[in-house]
C-alpha cells in the first residue's frame, strides 16, 4: 500500500492543504493518511508531480522533468536534455568503454540504474522507473548505408533482421507502451528513412503512431550549421498528444550560415600537436596507392585531406583505423590525424565553454565521437521541443486533478 503521508509531505501539503488540492474532505485524507482506504492512482500521479514541481522551485538547477536515456553512448543526448531543466533518471549503455566516459562526464551516473544489456527491461519495463520524456539513439549499424553494404558483403542480414542489434527499436516500443511519456526523441542514420524501400521505417511510423498513438513528425538535420562537418541524422520526435509541435518551425533555431564554423575553429595549432597523430610513412605511401588504383578505376574510394577553411567528411567509427576519411594537411610532407580532443570539437561535445572528459585510450575515444550525436543538434532540438514537453505534463496535471477529485 502506497503511504500517503510520505506522498504529501514530498508535495509540501498539510492535510488541509491535500483536502483542498485533491477535492476531498478532510476526513478522506485522514482515512488514506492511516492506511484505512489504499491510495488511488491518480491520486499518488498528482501528489508526485507536485513533488517534481516543489523540487524544481527549490533546487539550485530546477528539475522540470524526468528523463531516461537509452543507447546512450558517451551522453551526447542527455547534454541536451539536462540544459533545459530534466533530470536523468535511467541509463542504458551496453559498452564497458562508453560507460567509463559517460561516468566521467556525469558525475550523478550511479545515483540512478546504470544499465548495460537493454533487452531485461524490454522484456520487463516495470524495471525502468517513472520518467516523462524517452531519448534513444537507438544502434544505426543495421540501417546505414556503409553498415548494409558491409552486411551484404559478409552474407549477414540487416536491418529488423539483424538478430543482435536491428530489432533493438521493440525494447523502445514496450517500454513506451509500458510507461507513456509526454515525449519521445529517436535517433538514427539518414538512410533509415529508406531502408528496405522504405518499409524499415513504414513499421517504425506504424508502431509508433498506431499501436502506441503518439503524435510524431521527423526530419533529417544536417551538422553544418553548428560544427565544421557534412553529417546528417534523422531524428524522430513524438508526443503523446497533440500539442501543436511543428518540426518545420525548427528552422528558426539554425545559425544563419554567415556563423558556419570551419575546421579553423576546432584544430589546435599545428605546433601543440603531438607528432604521433602524424602518419608513418609506410601507411601514407599505403593510402596514396590505394587512392591513386581507384581513381585510375574511375571510383572516388581514398583518403580526403583538408585544411583550416574547409568541412570534414562524417567522422565514423573506424577513424580510430588510419584516419583515411579525414586527414589534416600539415607543413610537413605527411597529414596527420584529428586528435581525439579536436574529435570532441568536431562532435560538439566541446562546444563554447564546454570541457569534455575522455578517461579511454584514442581508440575507444575515436569509437565514441564516431558513433555519437552531434550535441548542438541535440541541444537545438531539445529547445524546440521544450515548450511542448511542458505544455504536455501540464495538461496531464490537470487531467490527473480531475480524475482524483
Amino acid at each position: 500500500m502506497v503511504e500517503f503521508r510520505k506522498l504529501r509531505e514530498n508535495a509540501g501539503f498539510s492535510i488541509a492543504d491535500s483536502a483542498e488540492y485533491l477535492g476531498l474532505s478532510i476526513r478522506h485524507i485522514h482515512r488514506y493518511e492511516g492506511a484505512e482506504i489504499s491510495v488511488p492512482i491518480p491520486v499518488r500521479r498528482a501528489l508526485e508531480m507536485e513533488a517534481r514541481l516543489r523540487k524544481a522551485t527549490q533546487a539550485p538547477n530546477p528539475c522540470k522533468f524526468r528523463f531516461i536515456d537509452l543507447f546512450a553512448g558517451i551522453g551526447g543526448m542527455r547534454v541536451g536534455f539536462e540544459g533545459i531543466g530534466g533530470e536523468c533518471v535511467f541509463t542504458s549503455e551496453w559498452d564497458k568503454y562508453a560507460q567509463e566516459t559517460y561516468r566521467a562526464n556525469f558525475s550523478n551516473s550511479d545515483v540512478h540504474i546504470f544499465a548495460g544489456d537493454i533487452t531485461p527491461y524490454g522484456q520487463n519495463p516495470s524495471l525502468i522507473p517513472p520518467h516523462d520524456v524517452l531519448i534513444a539513439g537507438f544502434p544505426c549499424q543495421p540501417f546505414s548505408i556503409a553498415g548494409v553494404s558491409k552486411k551484404n558483403s559478409l552474407g549477414r542480414k540487416h536491418g529488423f533482421e539483424c538478430e543482435t542489434q536491428g530489432n533493438l527499436f521493440f525494447d523502445i516500443e514496450r517500454i513506451i507502451a509500458h510507461h507513456r511519456p509526454a515525449a519521445f526523441l529517436l535517433e538514427n542514420v539518414k538512410n533509415l528513412e529508406r531502408h528496405d524501400q522504405g518499409r524499415t521505417f513504414m513499421i517504425i511510423r506504424d508502431r509508433l503512431e498506431n499501436a502506441l498513438g503518439y503524435k510524431i513528425q521527423w526530419r533529417i538535420i544536417s551538422s553544418r550549421p553548428w560544427v565544421p562537418q557534412k553529417r546528417e541524422r534523422i531524428f524522430i520526435v513524438g508526443f503523446r498528444e497533440e500539442v501543436g509541435f511543428d518540426f518545420a518551425k525548427f528552422d528558426d533555431l539554425i545559425p544563419e550560415q554567415a556563423m558556419w564554423p570551419t575546421l579553423s575553429n576546432i584544430l589546435h595549432p599545428h605546433n601543440e600537436v603531438d607528432s604521433k597523430y602524424t602518419l608513418t610513412d609506410h601507411l601514407w605511401k599505403y593510402l596514396q596507392a590505394y587512392k591513386a588504383k581507384h581513381e585510375r578505376n574511375g571510383n572516388g574510394f581514398g583518403y580526403s585531406l583538408f585544411g583550416p577553411q574547409d568541412v570534414a567528411r562524417t567522422l565514423s567509427a573506424r577513424y580510430h583505423k588510419d584516419g583515411s576519411e579525414i586527414l589534416i594537411a600539415q607543413p610537413t610532407p605527411r597529414p596527420r590525424r584529428l586528435t581525439p580532443n579536436e574529435c570532441a570539437r568536431l562532435m560538439g561535445f566541446e562546444y563554447g565553454n564546454r570541457q569534455w572528459i575522455s578517461p579511454v585510450s584514442d581508440t575507444q575515444a575515436y569509437r565514441q565521437f564516431g558513433n555519437a550525436v552531434v550535441v548542438p543538434i541535440v541541444e537545438a532540438v531539445a529547445k524546440f521541443m521544450s515548450p511542448f514537453i511542458e505544455r504536455t505534463l501540464l495538461n496531464e496535471r490537470n487531467d490527473v486533478k480531475k480524475l482524483a477529485a
